[in-house]
């Protein structure tokens, strides 16, 4: 049996150049896994808590040395001895020592980053790669049957609190049909992505790139997006609706005020009822497959509503409505809020607890959406995650940017790695 020798953290820099904790693990054979956990942008206020030195002027009040020391000392000490294969009762130590329902003692991030480097620490004792191990675990817990390889959404224009300030919506994806491999997905993925650009740059929409690397242009309206793919997927070989599908995330969070939505694209602010007329134009105009986040995080009338009246057509995914929360994820089970789940480790802090939000979202029926975070690092541990609990999709991001490329490499890898057993 492997033990656990030594945990320590450092202070690195996310995909932003925010602060963000780094853990390593080393066993008592001398293996070390480390892991880094990424930050969000857009957060629901009923996530875990990132332990920030808020006191501290350095990095602007941003930095995690709180968090790092947290790592070093107890959280880390705690676990010495203790088998790294053992994933329940590492996060069940964790959990218990800081003591606190949103990780508030010692930090989410402080939590979450040594999870998942014990979780890696496992993989290397057991001799598996990361994602057979999380199947294994994941298999024990009646949550698959099987690994899968997730569909990309891929998010080819950021807006909203990821973009340039000028567009409403936060994500606008392109996503491959289902029936298309990860290989096949990745390449209409990247050749959409590289049209939009040339698309942008011939109508003079000035155009950088967001924090999830799709591109953040110089458009009036959510509209305007739209018609860009609209435009650059039929200069392509693919058809939408056959071969590609649109969808968002709304983070309607973001530009929710006083009890109305207020976006770019209506003279006048929207009501709840008025903003689901408007979805159904979406809908109905640009074949919509996905929404997430249509309404903020506590309008459940509006959420049920909506899945009601579109969900049979529609996947409704809760973000910020849920935040991998096992008590809201089962709330919106009980009243049919959503029929699709995003998941976030860091928003509730251990493995574990992830696999258990995850198993209740397919027990329901729902689909399963991994999600990367908007401050992100090269670390690649979301694709085997995903392909380790069957993920319907993932969300990494544009096919641009190292952090982002570094999780659809990863799940190259993968397809080609299983690929070759069949």
């Amino acid at each position: 049996m492997s033990q656990i020798k030594h945990i320590w953290a450092r202070e690195i820099l996310d995909s932003r150049g925010i602060p963000t904790v780094e853990a390593a693990c080393m066993l008592d054979n001398g293996g070390v896994s480390v892991s880094s956990v990424p930050a969000g942008t857009s957060t629901g206020s009923h996530e875990a808590l990132e332990l920030r030195d808020v006191d501290n002027p350095r990095y602007l009040g941003q930095g995690v040395l709180k968090a790092v020391e947290n790592v070093n000392g107890i959280l880390g000490r705690s676990l010495i001895g203790l088998d790294p294969t053992n994933q329940q009762t590492i996060d069940n130590k964790l959990i218990e020592v800081d003591a606190t329902e949103n990780k508030s003692k010692y930090g989410a991030n402080a939590i979450l980053a040594i999870s998942e480097a014990v979780l890696k620490g496992g993989a290397t004792a057991v001799n598996q790669p990361l994602y057979a191990w999380i199947y294994q675990l994941a298999s024990r817990n009646k949550i698959t049957s099987n690994v899968k390889i997730p569909t990309a959404l891929f998010n080819m224009v950021n807006g909203g609190l990821h973009g340039a300030g000028n567009l409403d919506f936060q994500e606008f994806w392109v996503v491959p049909a289902s029936n298309k491999s990860f290989a096949e997905g990745l390449q209409i993925g990247v050749e959409i992505y590289q049209t939009i650009g040339l698309n942008l740059s011939r109508r003079g929409a000035i155009h950088s790139v967001g924090h999830e690397g799709g591109y953040a242009p110089n458009l009036f309206t959510n509209a305007d997006a739209f018609e860009v793919f609209i435009e650059s997927i039929k200069q392509t070989n693919y058809s939408l609706g056959r071969d590609v599908f649109l969808g968002l995330d709304v983070a309607s969070n973001s530009f929710y005020k006083d009890g109305e939505y207020v976006i770019k694209d209506k003279n006048a602010a929207m009501d709840d009822s008025q903003f689901l007329e408007y979805y159904k134009s979406l809908y109905d105009q640009y074949k919509l497959a996905i929404i997430e986040d249509p309404y903020q995080e506590d309008a459940w009338d509006s959420w049920k509503k909506m899945v009601s009246s579109m969900g049979d057509s529609l996947l409704v995914v809760g973000d910020d409505l849920l935040a991998t929360n096992p008590k809201r994820v089962q709330k919106a089970i009980s009243e049919k809020a959503c029929n699709a789940a995003v998941i976030k480790p860091n928003q509730i802090g251990t493995v574990t607890e992830t696999l258990n939000v995850i198993k209740m979202v397919k027990d329901a029926g729902w689909k399963i959406v991994v999600s990367h975070r908007s401050g992100e690092t090269n670390d690649s541990f979301i694709a085997d995650f995903s392909v380790g609990v069957a993920a319907d999709y993932i969300k990494s991001g544009a096919p641009a940017r190292g952090e982002r490329v570094a999780k659809y490499n990863r799940l190259s890898s993968i397809e080609l790695e299983l690929s070759s057993i069949k």
